[in-house]
């Protein structure tokens, strides 16, 4: 492979710097992110929103170690968790629709589900308190003793029978929070169910195509395709690893969508101008639930709302998320009062990105 170091770094800028401010900024973002990558190593894409527009991004690494293509600002990775947020607002504009309600049972659509979902609700789901046992450890424990290339991928449609296999939550409805990659693949059914259409064309048609996010897709293999496709990979005794899929990795209502720092641009714009939804219609979402945390210390109260962590930074009103899947590390803080936004996204697991998106919000917080 021909000069790879000099894709170590790509350097763009959405808007060109109109002052020694901007430079001191992305002279930051070097210093903090450089020392994480090597020639030839996988990397990162920033973006830094600022009123609506990509205001910076610089972008380190490659995207696929094989081919040795740069990650450019405009290459999609695989959003983890922050697809929580798209799965949350596609269940919003079924409640804009007059489809569904956010106190529906999950009986109601889901008429064949256990006596146990009499009880747990839309708004439960959406917000971590359903009380529903987390998938991935009843479907680890279903294939304990396969070798992991034998264990088949889970979709949505799979989670759902895994949980209407069980016969009780883990504790009542409402009653607590825990986080639950189980709840947000429901939703994806959920959606399918009421809009009868597949869920990545329902996100597609009424959330990317509505917002020109017109390269971000919810993956499914053989359905779509990923433009400008980063793939994940892990670290180990010999260097970097292909670690791009896991037997969780086709269930998209919790994980599943792929995009770019330029979509992710569109979608922070989108959510400041409430151009899907109202503001009064989108308050549910960065609402915060009042429950106990039962994996908090003391039980503390969950400040989560419908697909976004709610808790105040430094006296800034914040919403933020963080991903985390096989090969790739995500995370999103948004400032709504300021306007202003950071995202990184990394197609490697070796170095948490919400610490570094918090050091990345403490240079732009004080500029402002």
């Amino acid at each position: 492979m021909n000069c790879i170091r000099s894709v170590i770094m790509i350097f763009c800028l959405a808007v060109a710097p109109s002052s020694a401010l901007s430079q001191a900024t992305l002279d930051r973002l070097d210093a903090l992110f450089l020392p994480l990558v090597t020639d030839g190593s996988p990397g990162y894409a920033v973006g830094i929103i600022r009123d609506g527009n990509l205001h910076l991004s610089r972008t380190y690494g490659l995207a696929n170690l094989e081919t040795g293509a740069a990650i450019t600002t405009a290459t999609n990775f695989r959003l983890a968790s922050l697809t929580k947020q798209f799965t949350a607002a596609a269940t919003m504009l079924l409640v804009h629709d007059g489809k569904i309600r956010y106190d529906e049972p999950l009986t109601v659509v889901f008429p064949e589900f256990p006596a146990y979902g009499r009880t747990i609700t839309i708004r439960h789901l959406l917000t971590h308190t359903s009380g529903l046992k987390d998938y991935e450890d009843i479907y680890a424990e279903q294939m304990s003793g396969r070798p992991p290339d034998r264990i088949p991928q889970i979709t949505d449609a799979g989670v759902l029978e895994l949980l209407e296999r069980q016969t009780t939550p883990v504790f009542p409805p409402g009653s607590c929070w825990r986080y639950s990659n189980s709840g947000y693949a429901l939703l994806a059914m959920a959606i399918e169910r009421v809009s009868e259409k597949p869920f990545q064309d329902f996100l597609r048609d009424r959330i990317f195509s509505p917002l020109h996010m017109d390269h971000t897709v919810a993956f499914v293999p053989g359905k779509n395709d990923v433009p400008n496709r980063a793939y994940g990979y892990r670290r180990d005794e010999d260097g970097w690893t292909f670690s791009d899929q896991s037997a969780t990795s086709a269930v998209l209502g919790d994980g599943g969508v792929y995009a770019s720092i330029d979509d992710l641009a569109k979608w922070v714009d989108a959510l400041d101008r409430h151009a899907l939804l109202s503001a009064k219609e989108m308050q549910p979402a960065f609402t915060p639930v009042i429950a106990p945390g039962v994996e908090s210390p003391g039980h503390t109260p969950a400040a989560y709302g419908f697909g976004w962590f709610l808790d105040p930074y430094k006296g800034h009103r914040r919403a933020w998320h963080y991903g985390e899947t096989c090969g790739f590390l995500a995370a999103i803080q948004r400032f709504p009062d300021d306007h202003f936004a950071v995202i990184i996204l990394s197609n490697r697991i070796d170095t948490d990105p919400t610490p570094l998106a918090l050091k990345v919000a403490d240079m732009c917080l004080t500029a402002r």
